[in-house]
Order: C-alpha cells, then structure tokens, then sequence
C-alpha cells in the first residue's frame, strides 16, 4: 500500500488529511513536529510527504533541504506562506508541489494521485549511460558521473535527464520549464537559473576538466559531452 507521511502541528488539519487519504487507499503516518519527521523520513522514506512550512523543532523548509540529501521521493509543501519567495524557495530545493492554505480535502488528494502518478516510473525506466561516464537511473532518480553520485534532487535530475539525452541541442528556459517540469506547479525561469548552477557545480565537482552545461547568451543552454 502507498505510504504518505503527513507533517502538519494543527491536529485538526492533520487529522481531516488523514481521513481523507485513508479512505482514498492510502497508508498514513502523521508527525507534528519537523525533527520526527525528519529522522522518520530519513530512515525510512515514505513514498509521499506531505510537509507544512510553520512547524516545531525544525521549519518545513529545513526539513525538506536536509530530506533532499538523502532521498528523492516526492513532497508537497502545505502552507498559509503564500508569498513569491516562499514558493520559489521551496520549489527550488526540491518540493514537487506547493498547496496554500486553506486548502480543499478533496483538492489535495488529487494533487497527490497527480504527483504520483507523475513520478512513478515508467514501463522503459531504468539505468542507463546517457553521456561518457553518466548514468542516470531512472527507477530511483539517481544520477553518478565516472562512478561518482551527484546527489541531484528531483528537478534537478529531471533537467539533467533532458539536457544529457539531447547533447549539442540549445534548451530555452522556457522549453526545459515545459520538458523537466511537467505539471501545473507555479515555477518561473529563474528556477531553470538556479537549477543549472546546482548541476554544474555537482558535476564541476566531479571533472572540473569540463563544463557540461553551456550557456547560450539569450538562449537558453545545451549539454556538451567531451570531444
């Protein structure tokens, strides 16, 4: 059975969520705080996460940015913060959707049948060398360059995915927006931005020989594999 992990300090909420994702067949755990959940969702990642923002012990920011190093399984944030910098931030460390408070039972199971079913892994999906000495696996959104994992998170696997499969070709902001990020989330291209400075440093790190991600001044970018 589909487990998701429901992280919200209002009982009230929490307890609503429940009973909704339960009578919609899925398994559910609740924590009330971010440092349980947390060491929860490390030790045994759910395969949904439903996290609030404002949280005890530890945000909900925090929780997801430490989450991401360790397990890339989908997460939604559930939040009253609606503002512009909230979004993004959250967005960009790795969250696969954003729900505002108050929110409809009924919405938000749907948004996670969506999530999940836009996350699960297709019927072709597995490890594959997509460029020298990269291998992306799609099953479990892993990725390692000459043996090395780069510890992507979720989008930033995804953009990796389409740039490395399509060497040579130039991406604008707006198609990788369309390729990499395909639902109905609020992301703009500055997120494209601070995703490709997220990979090239994760692949710098690894052969800082080669800059794999070019920048086409008013473009957008193309993958270079080595000559």
């Amino acid at each position: 059975m589909t487990r998701i992990v429901i992280v919200e300090d209002e009982i009230d909420i929490a307890s609503v969520v429940q009973d909704y994702l339960r009578h919609a067949g899925y398994e559910t755990e609740h924590f009330a705080d971010g440092r349980s959940a947390l060491d929860s969702i490390v030790a045994s990642p759910p395969d949904l996460t439903l996290l609030d923002i404002m949280l005890p012990r530890l945000d909900g920011i925090e929780v997801l940015r430490r989450a991401r190093e360790h397990t890339a399984h989908p997460i939604i944030m559930l939040t009253a913060r609606i503002e512009e910098v909230d979004r993004l931030l959250g967005l960009e460390l790795g969250a696969d959707d954003y729900v505002c408070k108050p929110f409809s039972p009924r919405e938000l199971v749907a948004r996670v049948r969506a999530v999940l079913r836009r996350t699960a892994p297709g019927p072709a999906a597995g490890a594959s060398g997509d460029a020298p000495g990269l291998v992306l696996d799609d099953v479990h959104w892993r990725a390692s360059l000459e043996g090395t994992p780069l510890n992507l998170t979720r989008r930033e696997f995804g953009l990796l995915q389409v740039l490395s499969r399509h060497p040579g070709r130039i991406f604008s902001r707006a198609r990788l927006l369309e390729l990499a990020y395909d639902d109905t989330v609020d992301v703009t291209e500055r997120a494209i931005d601070s995703h490709v400075k997220n990979l090239r440093r994760k692949l710098g790190a690894v052969t800082p020989e080669h800059d794999w991600i070019r920048s086409v001044y008013g473009v957008g970018f193309a993958w270079e594999a080595p000559a």
